[in-house]
């Protein structure tokens, strides 16, 4: 192989359409049609990694997500109610009722949530869950390909690999157990090809600084973090780039900063008034707790748990957890991408790219190298990156994401030139062993990273007393139904049975991202008032926590701010126990539809209701 890509470092150079091999000779068809070919396989493959959760998606639960389904089908509903009712899209109390949640700094997405309001409103939330999750994966892909075939002038196999890689890496399939913000990431290959045409020329500087203007502030209501990390990637690889070809970036540069500015000049104004009200805005916060969070040096080039050579266990022995195996390459690609750097080292942009993935890659190992979970004392870079604006908030190993787009333009790159070389060679035979040299080698790094279908499994039913509407004679317009212990990270599921009450009350706490104390420190869920404290200890700990005077004044005081109507007591394995303690700050409840309801409002509205 390395001869054949040598061979062909001369002859397949940026913008070159790959003759016979990206258009009909070997496949019958046109490049149109060979790149919806392309494009629908896919996502029909981002179809059988789901497969599991499209089996019934009203009933089936991604469990390795934690409780993000939930989080996620709340803000799909709460999204397509605002859309029907003309409400505030980056606000609501419905949740952490009276205070509220901002959502604009939830990452609610209004870039998709908004387009599929029809689909949330006409299938529900879950239907528009699975939907996001499968063309973000296989759109994407589609997107990177796109990128390859048109603007970087890889032959249709080449772009193929990059586009199945990017859309499909390790990290991807990850995310997609919980996070669509890291899985819809279709518009980064746009901007990427608009900063392309910038480079070149192509196109007008007013121009393609209009459209990537438009794009960027799409990303900003798709996912922010996605759009800060591939910023950090770009501007690594155009430091590279310059440094390869000093002489020759200067025409590049000048364009690409004129064409930067009017793209900021297009992306202000359709993303200030979110922004402001995002960092601003009632229950906004300032940066994100979250302790050191860097990626094991060993993950690199570990199996994650949802490859094929992954570990069967959950988690495995250098998993942080199921949604953030962020890394986790598998060492035959490795080993692959190493020799690729080494073999394509005169290239410009393959240096360009290797520079991304090794600074990436370290970053990625936050403030103290860690090794097969020892630490080692070695800083790493992070320590000093983590703490500027913006960085502070961001999950260190997630920069390893940065690393799968160079990736797979590495592998297209050196693939594109490998059947370059063979079809140049002129020697039929010679061709076709170049050929399957290239496709075992390719097979070796990237069989064993491919995803398997993410494990689901049908979610307990919603009990009648919120599917059937019993909850309305218990709670009023605009006030609080509490369930017990109220939503939070460690089950959400009271949200999904006010989805299926159709958001007909509102929910005290929950399970989003608010202030803390008062620096307002962002944090997960909202800082626990008494009650909700003694619930959550009758749900967890082994002893049922004692309830006397103090407890139940505590629990009428909570009761009135909360502005609550009712007291419910769904299905739970701790269910004896937080009756027990219902009981003895309410007095006996009622058995209702499936749960247990203690009717609050003389408490909390006096004797008038």
């Amino acid at each position: 192989m390395r001869a054949v890509v040598t061979a062909g470092c001369g002859e397949a150079e940026a913008g070159r359409s790959g003759g016979g091999l990206g258009g009909t000779g070997r496949t019958g068809l046109s490049g149109r049609e060979v790149d919806l070919a392309v494009s629908g396989a896919f996502v029909l493959a981002a179809f059988a990694v789901l497969g599991n959760l499209w089996a019934d998606p009203g009933r089936r639960y991604l469990v390795d997500g934690g409780q993000d389904q939930a989080q996620w089908e709340w803000f799909f509903a709460v999204t397509a109610r605002a859309v029907t009712r003309l409400d505030d899209p980056f606000f609501t109390t419905l949740q952490n009722a009276p205070d509220g949640v901002n959502l604009m700094a939830n990452t609610v997405m209004l870039g998709v949530s908004v387009p599929l309001a029809p689909v949330t409103l006409a299938f529900g939330p879950s239907v528009t869950w699975a939907l996001v999750l499968t063309l973000g994966l296989g759109g994407t892909a589609a997107a990177w390909y796109r990128l390859a075939r048109r603007h970087l002038g890889a032959a249709w196999p080449a772009a193929a690999v990059a586009g199945g890689f990017c859309g499909f890496a390790p990290p991807m399939v990850s995310h997609a157990n919980a996070h669509p913000n890291f899985v819809v990431l279709a518009a980064l290959p746009l901007i990427v090809g608009r900063l392309v045409r910038l480079a070149r020329g192509d196109g007008g500087t007013v121009r393609n600084g209009l459209v990537l203007g438009l794009l960027a502030a799409y990303q900003v209501y798709l996912g922010e973090e996605a759009l800060l990390l591939a910023a950090t990637g770009l501007a690594v690889f155009a430091a590279g780039y310059a440094l390869a070809r000093p002489d020759g970036t200067g025409p590049a540069a000048r364009r690409l900063v004129a064409g930067l500015g009017t793209a900021a000049a297009t992306a202000l104004p359709l993303t200030v008034y979110a922004l402001v009200r995002q960092f601003f805005g009632r229950q906004s916060y300032d940066g994100l707790l979250h302790g050191p969070a860097g990626n094991d040096a060993a993950a690199l080039a570990a199996f994650a748990r949802q490859s094929l050579a992954g570990h069967p266990s959950a988690p495995g022995p250098l998993d942080v957890s199921t949604t953030e195996q962020n890394a986790f390459f598998g060492w035959p690609l490795a080993v692959l991408v190493a020799a690729l750097l080494v073999l394509l080292r005169r290239d410009a942009v393959a240096r360009a790219l290797g520079l991304v993935v090794v600074t990436a890659a370290v970053l990625s190992l936050g403030p103290e190298i860690v090794v097969n979970g020892r630490p080692t004392g070695i800083p790493g870079p992070w320590l000093v990156l983590g703490k500027l604006p913006l960085y502070e908030s961001v999950l260190e190993s997630r920069l390893t994401l940065v690393c799968v787009p160079p990736i797979g333009l590495l592998l297209a790159r050196a693939l594109d030139r490998c059947l370059a070389g063979a079809e140049l060679s002129g020697d039929a035979a010679y061709g076709r062993r170049a050929r399957i040299a290239c496709a075992l080698v390719l097979a070796e790094a990237l069989v064993p990273i491919a995803p398997k279908p993410l494990p689901a499994e049908d979610r307990p039913a919603t009990p009648a007393f919120f599917t059937g509407g019993a909850w309305r004679r218990h709670v009023a317009p605009g006030r609080t139904l509490v369930p017990a212990p109220p939503p939070d990270v460690p089950d959400a599921t009271p949200l999904h049975w006010q989805v299926e009450a159709g958001l007909g009350f509102r929910v005290p706490e929950g399970y989003f991202v608010g202030p803390f104390g008062p620096d307002r420190r962002g944090g997960y869920g909202a800082p626990r008032r008494p009650t909700s404290e003694l619930l959550r200890r009758a749900r967890d700990d082994r002893d049922p926590p004692a309830v006397g005077p103090a407890e139940r004044s505590a629990a009428r005081a909570d009761l009135v701010y909360w502005r609550a109507d009712a007291v419910v007591l769904g299905p739970n394995a701790r269910e004896r126990e937080l009756h027990g303690v219902l009981t003895a700050l309410l007095g006996p409840g009622r058995y209702e539809g499936g749960v247990w309801v203690w009717d609050v409002r003389l408490l909390t509205r006096g004797p008038g209701r």
